[in-house]
């Protein structure tokens, strides 16, 4: 099994709201259709231009604290829904049962990290063949009342669960530099050496961390899985090399 996340940045452009790159997305869909079912497949998907704004418009990561949090809650998640939904119509256009699983449904959080999760919708769909569509969400959080659970946090809490055989993340550039930007891609690197690099920033709006948070994440999930790859899902044939092992792009291991 291989978890797959497409990054807000891959499915939308991050400066203009409410953007979906639907080519890209069907391409994506196509190039896992090579694989499955033979190879099993969670996707994961961001929030991109359409949960991002919103949850920075109405304060998400503030907690809940009046009727306009309430108000955004609701929205955000209608938002990510609208999004989920392009998503899954793509993987069907390809053939792919891509199954939409509310996050905000199943995982409970503090602070943004989850602390309760419920999988069993998500391994009965994996017996099914199904593909588990999850995707960065809002969530009811035990500390702030509300929160945001990221498609990052999702996928660390995924990894340990099922120990996928790889992870890869779709992003828009073409892997990790050792300084970006300006530095040069990084083609395989160590958990404990990801620490020592220095990142900053991303395109457009981003209210769960970043590339910052991808790099905490991919030295955890290592402890789950033997390779995490960061490949360049704005580029044809990236995801289907790195599902073989020879993309060009970063691959970090244990």
């Amino acid at each position: 099994m291989m978890i797959v996340k497409i990054g807000g940045s891959v499915l939308s452009d991050k400066t203009r709201k409410f953007h979906f790159r639907a080519e890209v997305v069907r391409r994506i869909a196509y190039e896992l259709s090579r694989f499955f079912p033979e190879e099993k497949f969670i996707v994961v998907h961001g929030g991109g231009s359409f949960g991002h704004p919103l949850a920075q418009k109405f304060g998400i990561r503030e907690g809940l604290r009046d009727y306009s949090s309430r108000h955004g809650f609701v929205v955000t998640h209608l938002a990510m829904l609208d999004l989920t939904s392009r998503v899954a119509k793509c993987f069907l256009e390809n053939h792919l049962p891509a199954f939409p699983i509310s996050s905000s449904s199943i995982f409970i959080t503090e602070n943004g990290r989850i602390v309760r999760g419920s999988l069993e919708v998500v391994k009965e769909a994996i017996k099914g063949e199904f593909i588990p569509l999850l995707f960065g969400d809002v969530s009811f959080d035990v500390k702030k009342g509300i929160e945001i659970v990221s498609g990052d946090e999702i996928i660390l809490y995924l990894a340990e669960e099922f120990k996928p055989e790889k992870v890869i993340f779709l992003m828009d550039v073409d892997g990790i530099y050792d300084r970006y930007p300006g530095g040069q891609l990084l083609r395989e690197i160590r958990a404990e050496e990801l620490k020592n690099l220095e990142v900053c920033g991303s395109a457009g709006i981003d209210v769960t961390g970043g590339i910052r948070k991808k790099l905490e994440v991919a030295r955890e999930l290592t402890k789950y899985t033997g390779e995490v790859w960061f490949v360049n899902g704005l580029i044809k044939d990236r995801l289907s090399e790195a599902i073989i092992g020879n993309a060009l792009g970063t691959v970090v291991m244990p």
